[in-house]
């Protein structure tokens, strides 16, 4: 009787620890964050700090449902879970709230949902079932095709509601399909297409095709495996098209506000008196946010104790910017910690999918791994000014109960495929 109660708490306690100190110390600095006065109600429910609290409560009891679930489940079921999450981003088009410019929420009375955070999982979801199929093979150019389809459908339609954030999350799939057997081609493809699209905004269409031609010569000579001259035109041809296509996307189709924002990354504007006052319309959030986590030190302010988290010079900064707040008061020490946890928990993740019978286990587990990662290189990068502010949450810190909630979605399916194998052995 003990053996039997006991396979019902055989969960991968590391995790879940991990888990629960990243979502307390996101609380308390979305309170350091958030509050307003010299005394502080923990519990003013109008408040962000106070409605999180009441999103990691109800979390709480999700995880409880996530965890009874059978975990055979969560396969089976997956292609459903996919339609009905694809489902709710179409309704957005037609139901959907606009906030920031993205039309990613449902709007019910006073409380807003973005199903954009949770398609992400039953991403996943499909991916892993779809990918450990018997009749899949990942080398079959068709099985590959039917997979990038999965992965590319809710990202478009994100993308359509112009929410760019969510969008690039969705390139963590090249991390999970890699590990799976994806030929390298496409994760080299990949690297020159960005490398290529960057040149070719800085410098220039024609100069940076020159560069990718004299490039590609160079390869067709010196190198063993030679390219023909069709294959070598071809390839020209292409990066011609992909550096005129990029610079017609960013003049003709992206925003004004879009196009600053990456005009301001990459230092395009040549005119100082028109780059400082981009610098004060579209990086003040990232102007302040870097003042705040440099005057933090090394030790920080202390706890409730930052001038310019409590002085609000960052707007907005228990959502995006949150880790603002975590430089100031609790300096490069509290930083560290903070990134340290990831670490550890993308690692523990990483070594439990490895450790998985099945394949559908062993893919969603670097899904999950692969997700939090994006989500956590993003956003540090962004606050640090390292990428353009594209807008994304941290993981499991930032304010949000979609985000939360998503996030324990994510993870704790994975939780509970893992005890699976725990309870097996």
């Amino acid at each position: 009787m003990v053996r039997e109660t006991n396979k019902y708490f055989k969960f991968d306690w590391v995790t879940i620890v991990l888990f629960l100190l990243l979502t307390g110390f996101g609380w308390l600095n979305i309170l350091s964050a958030s509050h307003t006065g010299s005394t502080v109600n923990y519990f003013d429910f109008s408040q962000p700090f106070g409605k999180q609290l009441i999103f990691i409560f109800l979390t709480f009891i999700l995880i409880i449902l996530l965890l009874a679930i059978d975990a055979k489940f969560y396969e089976r079921f997956s292609s459903i879970i996919y339609i009905v999450s694809m489902l709710s981003l179409v309704g957005l088009f037609l139901f959907g709230k606009t906030v920031n410019g993205a039309t990613s929420w449902y709007a019910i009375g006073s409380f807003t949902l973005q199903p954009s955070e949770f398609a992400k999982a039953a991403t996943v979801l499909a991916v892993s079932k779809y990918v450990s199929d018997l009749n899949t093979n990942i080398n079959n150019f068709g099985d590959q095709l039917r997979t990038f389809a999965i992965i590319l459908i809710p990202a478009l339609l994100v993308l359509l509601q112009n929410d760019t954030g969510s969008t690039v999350v969705y390139g963590a799939f090249f991390f999970v399909l890699y590990r799976e057997g994806l030929p390298k081609i496409y994760l080299i493809i990949g690297v020159l297409v960005v490398l290529l699209s960057v040149l070719a905004l800085k410098f220039g269409a024609i100069i940076t095709t020159i560069i990718a031609a004299v490039i590609t010569l160079i390869f067709r000579f010196f190198n063993k495996r030679k390219l023909s001259i069709l294959q070598s035109a071809f390839v020209i041809i292409l990066s011609a098209l992909l550096c005129f296509g990029v610079q017609f996307f960013y003049k003709d189709v992206l925003k004004p506000h879009q196009q600053d924002r990456i005009s301001l990354w990459l230092r395009l504007e040549k005119d100082p008196q028109k780059l400082e006052e981009m610098k004060r319309t579209f990086a003040y959030n990232l102007n302040e946010s870097e003042k705040a986590i440099s005057s933090g030190g090394f030790t920080g302010k202390g706890f409730l104790e930052g001038t310019r988290t409590t002085g609000k010079f960052v707007p907005e900064q228990h959502t995006d910017y949150i880790f603002s707040t975590v430089g100031e008061e609790w300096g490069f020490l509290g930083s560290t910690f903070v990134v340290v946890l990831f670490v550890l928990l993308l690692l523990r993740i990483l070594h439990l999918a490895e450790l998985q019978k099945s394949q559908f286990s062993r893919v969603y587990g670097y899904g999950v791994a692969s997700i939090i990662f994006m989500h956590f290189l993003i956003n540090i990068g962004m606050v640090m000014g390292l990428i353009p502010t594209i807008g994304i949450p941290l993981p499991m810190f930032s304010y949000g109960g979609s985000g939360l909630w998503a996030f324990t979605i994510l993870l704790f399916i994975f939780i509970k495929l893992d005890s699976n194998r725990i309870n097996e052995w």
